[in-house]
Parts: C-alpha cells; sequence; structure tokens
C-alpha cells in the first residue's frame, strides 16, 4: 500500500493521465501525435481562459516557463517590478537580473502580499517595462491579488507577466479579459501532469515587445524564435521540428486538459474553494495556525501552517508513517517553523479526510495535545455545510 501523496506538487494524477505515459510513443512528427500536440495547444488556451494568445508547451520545469518569458521580453537594461511574494518572487528576480533587467521590487512580510494600491505608486512611479507577480506562491501559500495587479499594469502601459506554477487550473485566472500579457505554469500541478512540461501563454501586446527587440535572445533553447514556428505548425497539423518533445507527456497533458475542460473552470475553481475551506476548518479544528497571515491572501491549492508550540520538522515524517505525504517548510526565513499540504487537482473528500487525520494523528504522537477526532470533525462539517 503506498502512502498518499499531498505535498503541494508533483500531485496525485487521474488514472487516465497516467495510462497516457504507458501508451505507445508515436515519433514526433506522426500525424497522428500532431493531432495529439494541436489539440493539446489548443486546450491550453482554453483553460487560461487566453483566445488571443500564443501557448508553448516545451519540454522543462516550472522554471523553464519563468525563463521563457523573462528572456524574451526583457534586454538588458529594461527595468522591471517584482511584486514579491516569497521563494519563487525572488527566483523570478533572479531570473530577471541574469538577463540584465534592473529590478524594483515591492514586498511584503512572509505570509502577506503587497497591496494593489502599493503596487500601482511603484507604476505610477516607475517607468517599468514589465511587472511580475507569483499568482500563488508555493512557498507561503499566499494567494496575490492578480486581477487588480494585472489591470493596473495594462492601465499603465506596463507588460503583466503572471507566474501561474502552483495555481493555474485551480485559482481562477482570465488572461484574456484580466489583461494579462504572459501566463506561465508547470504540468505538475493543478494542471494534473507528471512533471516535465514547461506551458505558457503569450498574449499579442508580449508578443508585439518581443519581436520589437534590438538584442537576440541569449538562450536559444528558450528563443520564442525557435519554438513559435513548431507551435504555429502542431497547431495548423503539420509536422515540425526544433527540439523533440516529450511526447508522453503531451499525450498526457491532452488527456488533462480535456479532464478539466470537462469538469468545467468555473466548477473546478469552485472545487478547489470548497477543499479549501473545509482543510481550513479542520486546520482550525487542530489549533493550527496558517502561515497567510488572513483568508484573502491564502491560496486555495494548499495550505501552509506553522509548527504548534513543541513540535519541529520531524513532524512532516511522522505524517508520513501515519501514510499521507506532507512537505516541510521552504521560505528561507522560515523553513524550519511550518509545514506545508497540498490539495489540488483530483484531491478529493476522502483524500481531505486522510490527510486530515493524519496530520491529527501525527500531533498526537508528536505530543501535542489535541482533541481526537477534531480536525476530521471540523472537515466533515465544512463539507455538509456546503
Amino acid at each position: 500500500m503506498r502512502d498518499l501523496l499531498m505535498i503541494p506538487g508533483p500531485v496525485e494524477f487521474e488514472p487516465e493521465v497516467l495510462q497516457a505515459l504507458a501508451l505507445p510513443t508515436l515519433g514526433h512528427t506522426d500525424p497522428a501525435f500532431i493531432a495529439i500536440f494541436g489539440r493539446a495547444l489548443k486546450r491550453l488556451r482554453e483553460v487560461c481562459l487566453a483566445p488571443s494568445a500564443q501557448p508553448f508547451v516545451v519540454s522543462g520545469s516550472g522554471t523553464l516557463a519563468m525563463e521563457l518569458a523573462v528572456a524574451n521580453l526583457v534586454e538588458p537594461g529594461d527595468t522591471a517590478l517584482v511584486v514579491n511574494t516569497g521563494y519563487f518572487s525572488d527566483r523570478m528576480v533572479k531570473i530577471l537580473e541574469r538577463h540584465g533587467a534592473k529590478v524594483t521590487q515591492v514586498r511584503a512580510a512572509p505570509g502577506d502580499a503587497p497591496s494593489v494600491d502599493e503596487v500601482e505608486t511603484a507604476l505610477v512611479a516607475g517607468g517599468f517595462k514589465l511587472m511580475t507577480v507569483t499568482h500563488v506562491d508555493t512557498s507561503t501559500g499566499v494567494l496575490a491579488p492578480v486581477e487588480g495587479l494585472v489591470r493596473a499594469a495594462r492601465k499603465h502601459g506596463v507588460l503583466s507577466v503572471v507566474d501561474g506554477v502552483c495555481a493555474t487550473g485551480g485559482e481562477a485566472f482570465h488572461q484574456d479579459d484580466w489583461g494579462a500579457d504572459v501566463y506561465l505554469t508547470a504540468s505538475q500541478k493543478a494542471v494534473g501532469v507528471p512533471p516535465g512540461l514547461a506551458l505558457l501563454t503569450a498574449g499579442p501586446r508580449a508578443l508585439e515587445a518581443w519581436r520589437k527587440r534590438k538584442a537576440p535572445v541569449a538562450s536559444v533553447y528558450a528563443d520564442w524564435a525557435e519554438w513559435l514556428p513548431i507551435m504555429e505548425a502542431y497547431e495548423a497539423g503539420k509536422p515540425a521540428y526544433f527540439a523533440t518533445p516529450p511526447v508522453n507527456l503531451v499525450y498526457a497533458l491532452d488527456v488533462s486538459l480535456g479532464q478539466i475542460l470537462a469538469e468545467g473552470l468555473e466548477a473546478r475553481f469552485a472545487r478547489h474553494r470548497r477543499m479549501a475551506l473545509a482543510f481550513r476548518a479542520a486546520w482550525k479544528g487542530l489549533g493550527l495556525r496558517m502561515l497567510p497571515t488572513s483568508d484573502a491572501v491564502a491560496a486555495h491549492l494548499l495550505s501552509a501552517l506553522y509548527y504548534p508550540d513543541g513540535v519541529d520538522a520531524a513532524f512532516v515524517g511522522q505524517v508520513k508513517a501515519q501514510g499521507v505525504v506532507v512537505a516541510g517548510g521552504l521560505h528561507p526565513d522560515l523553513k524550519s517553523r511550518y509545514f506545508r499540504v497540498g490539495h489540488m487537482n483530483r484531491v478529493g473528500p476522502a483524500d481531505l479526510l486522510a490527510a486530515v487525520g493524519a496530520v491529527e494523528r501525527a500531533l498526537v504522537a508528536a505530543g501535542h495535545r489535541v482533541e481526537p477526532g477534531a480536525g476530521v470533525a471540523a472537515a466533515e462539517s465544512a463539507l455538509v455545510a456546503r
């Protein structure tokens, strides 16, 4: 019997997605594969609610998706504003600076997010070419106010790049309606596919800025000029080659995106909210404090929770001994003080109750005083109430 994986990525995957990985591998210019890849590109555009955007599906991690955005939009000396909510915002700063950008940050304390007003003040002062924001920071479980932020960037003529690695397919996002220029993500979280795909949808303003750049893109592999003809060819049903795509991961992506669209995006967003509220009820019932400073900035795809007094990082192993895998802390300022529970993609009531029960039993094993069954009862009450 295997453990239930409840970390914030990779996650538990649907059986049909895993079955796609076991299909015979076609050649990357086989007409059948071209049709699958082309359909996956169309479906990615639909999942991001970005009918005007150009989708890119590239072999790599979420960090490559970040670099695919920055490498193509930033030239040495460009100015960038980073809305910093944690570890992955810091990574974005590193990537921007590596590509020659001059970076200004609007930061919040760990567990909080800068307000739209704070960011707009910086935009007014700025002259920035682009602004980046992490939709959900996996290190802290913080949900940024992305709609207001990207609308503010558009108002001030600044390109917006939204890191949706821990959000896409689970948190509400409307790329075209809100005016986001680039939405980037990866396969292994709420998109519901094993690790290995960097995904990005680039809107018309982003593509125009890229076409107008004066300096060549420093990275061959990250250059949209290499990938755009491939994406256009596959979507048009024609063979093309730059670098060999991960054929079976593309099969799996097509299956998962189809499942997401069949569920319906608004229904999927609502399901993740419902699960998150039940988890929050459970944590409250167990006397655990969340790292996000308020419900308004708490993501719906994971919970970041402080260890109670007398409990330390060995707790993660104690939860695993109960049959559920959770993650330790990641933010460098708080790493030893908290743990994280992922609840995205296929997570439903049975997974919720199993995870809460494991955390509850591990708290008892760690010597923390808790009323037996309090967390599970609170979660069940929340599920029934909704």
